[in-house]
């Protein structure tokens, strides 16, 4: 087995390092992540909507012709549900059973309002499953239980994330949306240590539902963790190509031109650009190790600007020096 919690630590540690993304992005990112989200987890408990049309009932309060008003409500209460989630996340308080609670309610939300946010008070099974689940009385302790050992544990983020999500399910405090809500709250652990939300996909559902009954029923719970440290291995990855592409940009925006590299940038002569840096209009910004001249790349707009104020201020070299100071 790999070692996945020390290769999952370091990427976040070069996560953490990188700049932040622009806001448009950053957005764009959270839109794709909110649908994909809704998507895989609603598909795993049977939701027929689409990728597309998932995104067009959470994006665009569109309906979609053949599928049930119950598949609707499913999407639009799981994307309330991770906006709860990621404000719990910002607010970087403790998890509460209150916290779960009102994930859970979301997530029934017009579908099941007497059992939304409220624990179940009977018996219940999961379809096609031999794994016994522990009785009502016990689940409003076994909760309190769980969030304590959530609030004091110093394991590794990461692996918490994924034991409070087998811990939860494993009690299945509600009658209906223990999956959605158990996802949820693995993602809300975190998201509070600074990790991208793990997405297990629809192919992964048989995987993902033995590999939680194997523990269930007493064998190993490799399989299990491999699945989800493997979904939150896929996150980083995402984040930290899309972060690089950001810095490579960032870092490509940054070099420095020599002045044959500038001159063909920008479309004037070495001899030109010679003379305006010796007047003063253009800045060098460092020199190489042979002495040669570096120009920055804000230098193309520069010049252009001088050319501009010659051909149509019809202004003097003085002139411009004063105008662009």
């Amino acid at each position: 087995m790999r070692n996945w919690l020390a290769i999952l630590a370091k990427k976040k540690e070069r996560l953490d390092r990188m700049r932040s993304l622009p806001q448009a992005q950053e957005k764009n990112l959270a839109d794709w992540l909110r649908v994909e989200l809704t998507y895989t987890s609603n598909a795993i408990e049977g939701n027929t909507l689409s990728r597309q049309e998932t995104a067009l009932v959470v994006e665009k309060g569109l309906t979609v012709e053949g599928k049930t008003l119950r598949e609707h409500q499913e999407a639009i209460n799981h994307a309330a549900a991770w906006e709860l989630t990621k404000n719990l996340a910002r607010e970087g308080k403790k998890i509460t059973t209150g916290a779960i609670l009102e994930i859970h309610r979301l997530i029934l939300n017009q579908l099941d309002e007497p059992s939304a946010g409220r624990f179940r008070r009977g018996p219940v099974r999961i379809a096609g499953s031999r794994v016994v689940l522990p009785n009502a009385v016990k689940v409003p302790k076994l909760t309190d239980k769980l969030v304590n050992w959530l609030t004091t544990t110093k394991d590794q983020p990461v692996k918490v994330a994924a034991e409070a999500h087998y811990r939860l399910v494993t009690i299945h405090p509600f009658v209906d949306g223990n999956g959605r809500t158990a996802r949820l709250v693995m993602n809300l652990v975190l998201l509070k240590a600074g990790y991208p939300a793990a997405i297990i996909r629809k192919e992964e559902r048989l995987k993902y539902l033995n590999s939680l009954e194997k523990a269930q029923l007493g064998g190993s719970g490799d399989d299990y963790y491999q699945l989800i440290y493997a979904a939150v291995n896929r996150s980083l990855d995402l984040y930290l190509e899309v972060a690089g592409a950001k810095a490579r940009k960032t870092s490509t925006k940054k070099q420095r031109l020599k002045i044959g590299q500038l001159a063909s940038s920008s479309g004037e002569s070495i001899s030109t650009i010679r003379f305006w840096t010796k007047a003063g209009l253009l800045p060098v910004a460092g020199r190489t190790r042979g002495g040669y001249q570096l120009y920055s790349r804000d230098a193309i707009k520069r010049i252009k600007l001088i050319r501009k104020l010659q051909q149509e201020k019809r202004l003097t070299i003085k002139e411009i020096k004063k105008e662009i100071s």
